[in-house]
């Protein structure tokens, strides 16, 4: 099933997605089975816009447009654009570490005085 997710796999095997995930979560082999599946289904997709990403007169050509988007959707860890971007202190450190919140009445007292 070159190139198939695994929604496309389990329809076409007559089985749910949920099974197949259960099935994943429950079997060890078939975990490293459908991992294989995962590789093998991103080498296909990245051999089959290889063979098309030399444009030819009158020929098939692909869309890259569609392509990227497709393969940043199926394989994120290797063909997204998002940044991650983190905000600390200096070192690393926590900027807020709490908020406290003092309630003042309108005469300027502290509530509960």
């Amino acid at each position: 099933m070159l190139g198939k997710s695994f929604e496309q796999m389990s329809a076409q095997l007559l089985v749910s997605y949920r099974t197949l995930c259960r099935w994943r979560d429950e079997h060890e082999d078939f975990r490293h089975a459908l991992e294989d599946a995962h590789a093998l289904s991103q080498a296909w997709w990245e051999e089959t816009a290889h063979a098309y990403l030399i444009e030819h007169k009158d020929g098939e050509r692909i869309n890259t447009g569609l392509w990227s988007r497709s393969m940043a959707a199926r394989f994120p860890k290797n063909y997204s654009d998002r940044v991650k971007q983190e905000i600390s202190g200096p070192d690393g450190k926590e900027l807020v570490k709490g908020i406290n919140l003092m309630f003042v009445e309108p005469n300027g007292n502290k509530e509960g005085q």
